[in-house]
């Protein structure tokens, strides 16, 4: 198991690199004041080391959206594409065990849970792509509703032609070029 806490070192360069990427892209988190972000993710070290994990692996997380009612801050992954340290994976545990020959290192829910953050569903993914244009050369799985899942399908996202879309694959497929994109409430 992963140490989960990070050095005051470490903490204080992944705050500085969200800070920077933060004011570097206001317009997805207009009316967000960055004062607020920062005391939140200083006041829960799982989360700021969830934060370090999705910067780790590429996924250049930045917030997207304020929930006033819980008062919690969401980060998504921002990367233009989909997270290099999270492709060639293929979507669940039953999945990577279903494969025969060929398995990947691992799957995309075994990462999303090691690394404490959630899977983006469709609707967050369509949300994203409101912000600026994501997986122009690449895609990324999806949370799978269970009936989809359950008959051996997964679903993945991305954007073609200006356009948004969603498609289905076997649960056990991998590519170099698909990964997946999580979410962060904090």
């Amino acid at each position: 198991m992963k140490n989960k806490e990070l050095s005051p070192e470490q903490r204080d360069e992944l705050i500085d690199v969200l800070k920077d990427r933060f004011e570097k892209n206001m317009h997805r988190h207009e009316d967000v004041d960055w004062a607020n972000v920062q005391a939140k993710i200083e006041n829960n070290p799982v989360k700021l080391w969830s934060l370090s994990e999705m910067e780790r692996t590429g996924g250049e997380p930045d917030v997207v959206e304020h929930d006033q009612k819980h008062d919690e801050y969401i980060f998504y992954d921002c990367a233009a594409e989909s997270p290099k340290g999270r492709r060639s994976v293929c979507y669940d545990r039953d999945a990577l065990e279903s494969r025969k020959k060929h398995k990947p290192a691992t799957s995309a829910i075994d990462m999303v849970n090691d690394m404490g953050i959630e899977l983006l569903t469709e609707e967050q993914y369509r949300k994203l792509q409101t912000l600026d244009n994501f997986d122009r050369k690449t895609s990324s799985w999806v949370k799978t509703p269970d009936n989809i899942r359950k008959l051996g399908g997964a679903i993945f996202c991305d954007r073609r032609y200006d356009t948004v879309f969603m498609y289905h694959n076997g649960a056990d497929s991998y590519y170099a070029a698909r990964g997946f994109r999580g979410s962060l409430r904090v």
